[in-house]
Formats: structure tokens, sequence, C-alpha cells
């Protein structure tokens, strides 16, 4: 179980153009990541994921180049299984011994960004390699499952407001789901563009449907309550990220103003931005999002924040397979989960990138029963997309 080697890459993978969407964004017309593999010495690899922007929106060179000349040496010999002391020496940089020995955090000045993204890739490849080393499946590791299929929400929605109806129906036309959610914000201009569009979606899905909205954090608080004013008939199932997650206090004015609930998370790291969160009562629902804000280990933390203070857990998996099957296991461990996000735009870092099936039934994923995370990464593929 001794750590051997470690490996990151720049993986790009085309979106072919009749499925590429534009959003606040951009147009993504590739899907990228920071995909890592860690070997031991008897042979056993694990995989992890780390990100630092949404599809083609960003560049991985300098978080590869993080994971391969500065972490991936830190890794060479420790123990796979000491998943916990590796993330603290990881994030606690040259005080690690310090930190252990007070038993409190003394983080490295570079403690968000890409440093936790990079603790995020290495923390995914070790509980990896702890299942396959115990032949369990992760989330028997994490104190077993509450189920093996969980409900799963639609995430797409980026038509006009004459489309979005039949784009959001196409989601549940091929996989059953009854929960939906669209983009709103920045990309359509004006609160009423928006306001418009979730309202066509409304009267064409009907009212048995979930719809929720995410806004990427692009409104000012101004801007957020009087969307969420204008779509107070809509019977929204959450409003996502309604401010940067910079403005706390300002995601909580817009909590108060508004009966909607809040969602957030996917652009925080580690659990002391998201008891933040719950301590400014400023968001109903957790979203952290495996590859970025810590790994395993911190989301199972960041889960645990929100069952003890009454919240919700759906963490942001619109991302690679390693980071996506995290997020199942995760689900299925936590009190606090009840819905799984199911990419509906082009997501080959998910669907192509490793060999299982990866499909929704009647709105519901099922949980892998294999050890690991139970997928199998398409190594061919993945080299065939590494980008140099």
């Amino acid at each position: 179980m001794r750590i051997k080697s470690a490996k990151a890459w720049w993986v790009s993978i085309p979106i072919e153009a009749a499925r590429q969407h534009r959003s606040d964004f951009g147009t993504l017309t590739t899907f990228d990541a920071a995909i890592l593999r860690i070997e031991t010495e008897d042979g056993l690899v694990g995989w992890g994921e780390g990100k630092n922007a949404a599809g083609s929106a960003g560049h991985y060179a300098a978080l590869v180049h993080l994971l391969n000349t500065e972490v991936a040496p830190q890794l060479i010999g420790q123990h796979a299984g000491d998943i916990s002391a590796i993330w603290d020496m990881l994030y606690n940089g040259t005080r690690a011994g310090s930190a252990a020995r007070s038993g409190h955090a003394m983080p490295q000045l570079a403690r968000r960004g890409l440093t936790i993204a990079a603790i995020s890739a290495v923390d995914i490849a070790l509980w990896d390699i702890l299942g396959k080393h115990l032949n369990q499946p992760v989330w028997q590791l994490l104190g077993g499952r509450k189920a093996d299929r969980l409900p799963a929400y639609a995430s797409g929605g980026w038509a006009p407001a004459d489309r979005i109806g039949a784009q959001l129906q196409s989601y549940i036309d091929q996989g059953g789901f009854r929960s939906v959610k669209m983009r709103v914000g920045a990309m359509d201009g004006a609160a009423h563009v928006s306001a418009a569009r979730v309202k066509a979606a409304r009267q064409a899905l009907g009212p048995d449907v979930e719809i929720a909205v995410d806004a990427h954090g692009t409104y000012t608080v101004a801007g957020a309550r009087r969307f969420a004013h204008l779509v107070q008939d809509c019977d929204l199932a959450w409003f996502e990220e309604p401010v940067t997650g910079d403005d706390k206090t300002g995601m909580a004015e817009v909590r108060a103003a508004t009966s909607i609930p809040i969602a957030a998370g996917e652009s925080e790291a580690t659990r002391f931005d998201f008891r933040d969160l719950a301590v400014l009562r400023a968001v109903d629902i957790f979203q952290p999002d495996p590859a970025f804000c810590g790994g395993i280990t911190e989301t199972l933390r960041i889960a645990a924040l929100a069952a003890s203070f009454n919240l919700r857990f759906a963490p942001h998996l619109w991302a690679g397979a390693p980071c996506f099957f995290a997020g199942l296991h995760l689900c299925a461990a936590s009190p606090a989960s009840f819905t799984v996000e199911y990419s509906c735009g082009a997501n080959p870092m998910i669907h192509d990138l490793v060999t299982d099936e990866v499909i929704a039934r009647d709105g519901m994923i099922a949980i892998p029963d294999g050890p690991g995370l139970g997928f199998t990464i398409s190594e061919g593929f993945l080299q065939a997309h590494v980008k140099n």
C-alpha cells in the first residue's frame, strides 16, 4: 500500500458541435479536467480528479504542473491508507507536524484554489485505492449506503424561452427524471429575460416536475432578489448560486428575502467555507464539488455539517468520472443527501472516459457495487486526449 507513483494529465475531450451549448462561461467546445493516476508498490491503481474551471472555460496546465512537480514527490513512499494524514500534510505544508501534534489546522498560505483542487485529486484516488485494497465499494468504507439507487435530477437548460420547455422535456424523456435544472443569470442579461424562460419552462412541464435554477453566482444581491420576486409563483425547487460565493452575507440577504430554497457550494473549498454558509444562514442546500472542495474526505465532513445544521446535501457533479462516482458514494452514505446531479449536456469526461455505462433510468441512478469507486478508466482513450 506504499505509493510508488503519481502522475497527472490535462485531459481535454472535444464536444461535437451539435451538442455544444453557450452559457455565461461562453461556448463549451471541450470538456477538460486534471486526471490523476496513483499506483502503489503492490500494483493497486486509484484515479482522482481536480478541477479549476467549467468545461473548456479554463486551463489546467498550472494544476497539472502543481500535481506532478510539488504534490507527487510528497506522496512517494506514503501509505495510501493514511488518507486523512496525507490530506493534512498537503493542506498544512511544512507545519504539518506541528498541526498534527497540536490538534488544529495550520494551513499553508496557498490553502485555496489550485492547492485544494490538487488535494481533491489525490484524496479521491486514495479512497479508490483503499476500496480496491479491501475489496469494498467506497460507500461501505464511509459507513454504508442508504439505498442501492438514488433520485437524480437532469442538469442542463440553456435554451431560450420558446425552446426551453422542449429541451427540458427531452431530458425527462431520456431518463425518466422528475426533477430538472436550468441556467439563468448573466447568460440572459436582464432578470426579466431569465424569469420569462423559467415561466415558459413551468408552463411546458406542468406542476408535477421539480424545476431548479442556477445563476452561477452572476447576480448582484439586488438582481437576485428581483429575479426571485419575478418567479415567486413558479414553485422552484431551489435557486442555485444567486450571488458569488465571495459574498456570503449577500447570499444570506437573498435567502432571507425569498421563500425559494437557496443552494450553493460548487465554488467553495473546505469545511470552513461551508461552516460560514451555515452559521450565516445563507443556504438551505450544500453543493460541494468533490474535485474542488477537498476530495471525498472533506466532502464527507461537509455532508456531516449539513446534517448537523439540518440542511440538505446535493454535491455538484458536473464533472468527470472520478468526481461523479465519488459523489455517488458520498450521496449513498450521507443522511442529508436527497438527489444526484446528472449532466444532460454533452459530458464525454463521464461517458467516454470510462468503460462503464453511466445512465439514469426512471429518474434514478444506481450506486456502484464494485471495489473502490467502481469504474474502469479507458486508459487508451485518456492518453488519446491528453493536452500537451
